[in-house]
């Protein structure tokens, strides 16, 4: 998967079309990423142990990593990635300006 944690992506379509936010989690078995402030349910959670909150939180659910694309941080568009090898190293590479995403 070409996407990782931490990086920053804009979600391509459903309803939270349009949105950033940085992925949290990835599920690369699935090929599913959590991002921040995306794709937002509603979870009714019990209190396991005296003390703890109870209630309706609001959870951020995973998608699939084909619904999103990482966001450059040289170009600031959201772009797909391409590799190149830089040192010997394999980098990834943004494919509308050609900087180095890290």
């Amino acid at each position: 998967m070409k996407i990782k944690k931490g990086d920053t992506v804009q979600v391509l379509s459903g309803n939270d079309k349009g949105k950033t936010g940085e992925v949290l989690e990835i599920n690369a078995k699935a090929s599913k990423v959590v991002v921040k402030g995306a794709n937002i349910r509603k979870k009714h959670v019990k209190p396991r142990k005296q003390g703890d909150e109870a209630g309706i939180i609001s959870v951020e659910v995973a998608i699939p990593s084909s619904k999103v694309n990482v966001v450059c941080p040289k170009c600031g568009k959201a772009t797909r990635i391409g590799y190149s090898v830089k040192d010997g190293k394999k980098v990834r590479v943004c494919k509308k300006c050609g900087a180095e995403i890290k």
